[in-house]
């Protein structure tokens, strides 16, 4: 997992530049590339360290016993600390939903020692799943779209294997869920109108295979599939940053984290849907706090920050909050390489 989490953030930062270069929905403002490489960096850095003792026990599992006094690795335990991470240093769209993505996939593999075909079969459908739901009105054509495929692919897989759970299914499992992402990904062109009239493919769909075929070879002990890109709408390096030619986008990306009760949840959700677009609220770990309330990560894009940011402050204490424009200088020469 950690050399999953490593080759994702060198991909991504060798990548950034043409992610960025295509990234015209659901904002044509350049950065989903390097919104991902962000948030993936921090989820990998977070796995360079030994957890705190602030974060929270994984719960007992028969599987992840002591044995001869040594602790056994917890694949669970190492996604969900990286995953929280993530979550907390979230970057857009794109990083938000990878970061709701790592934490709903840690949940069925807390406990076990090591990856199988049922295993990532389980922990794709709920990653895949959670993200739709993080997000108030979810468009297919996008990221969600290739996390569904990669899934429904590693079902598909484990359902006729019988639930082998042998290194040999877990590869095929694997093998299955990246060729279905790519097949996602060249179905954004035609899912969304704004990727058929650029004749592009998704960005963030692009990320979120480029993160799956490092899981492919981390797992697997194999090269990077670089022909896994080979042909992709907008993506040779020598195609122009289509998102210069774009119209501007008014208006401002908030993000923070926050505590709240569900009810206090339900109502900010609804209200920020009313204020404005791309809401993404995600819980931030399982525990209630003493007062019963959990820690929420929230995006969404306003006309002007003031509103969300009043909403926001009437209903709790946010931290990390963030206020970004989404119209920023378009030097396509600028960004991360």
């Amino acid at each position: 997992m950690k050399r999953w989490l490593g080759k994702a953030e060198t991909a991504l930062g060798n990548h950034s530049d043409r992610l960025n270069a295509i990234n015209i929905f659901p904002v044509a403002d350049g950065d989903t590339g390097t919104n991902l490489y962000l948030t993936v960096r921090a989820a990998a850095q977070a796995l360079a360290h030994p957890p705190t003792q602030h974060q929270p026990e994984t719960p007992h599992h028969p599987e992840a016993q002591h044995h001869a006094g040594t602790p056994q690795p917890d694949v669970g335990a190492v996604l969900a600390r990286a995953g929280q991470a993530a979550m907390e240093q979230a970057r857009g769209n794109s990083g938000t939903l990878f970061a709701v993505f790592l934490c709903a996939a840690a949940e069925p593999l807390a406990g076990h020692t090591r990856l199988s075909s049922p295993l990532l079969a389980a922990a794709l459908n709920r990653a895949q799943i959670r993200a739709w739901s993080a997000l108030s009105d979810p468009v297919p054509g996008t990221m969600l779209s290739v996390m569904e495929a990669a899934a429904r692919a590693a079902a598909a897989v484990d359902a006729d294997q019988s639930g082998d759970d042998s290194n040999h299914a877990l590869g095929l499992a694997l093998d299955a869920a990246v060729a279905a992402a790519l097949e996602a990904v060249i179905r954004t062109e035609d899912q969304l109108d704004a990727l058929h009239a650029a004749h592009v493919v998704d960005a963030g769909g692009v990320g979120m295979l480029l993160i799956l075929d490092c899981l492919r070879s981390a797992v697997l002990g194999e090269e990077l599939q670089s022909e896994l890109l080979d042909g992709l709408h907008g993506y040779d390096v020598q195609d122009p940053h289509i998102h210069t030619d774009m119209p501007d986008d008014d208006g401002v990306e908030v993000m923070c984290t926050i505590s709240l009760s569900p009810l206090d949840a339900a109502t900010l959700r609804q209200r920020l849907d009313e204020m404005g677009d791309s809401v993404i609220m995600s819980q931030v770990g399982s525990a209630a706090d003493p007062d019963g309330k959990y820690r929420w990560r929230v995006h969404v894009h306003v006309p002007a920050p003031e509103p969300a940011v009043a909403l926001i402050g009437s209903l709790g204490e946010p931290t990390e909050i963030s206020v970004s424009q989404l119209a920023l200088p378009r030097d396509p020469n600028g960004y991360e390489r």
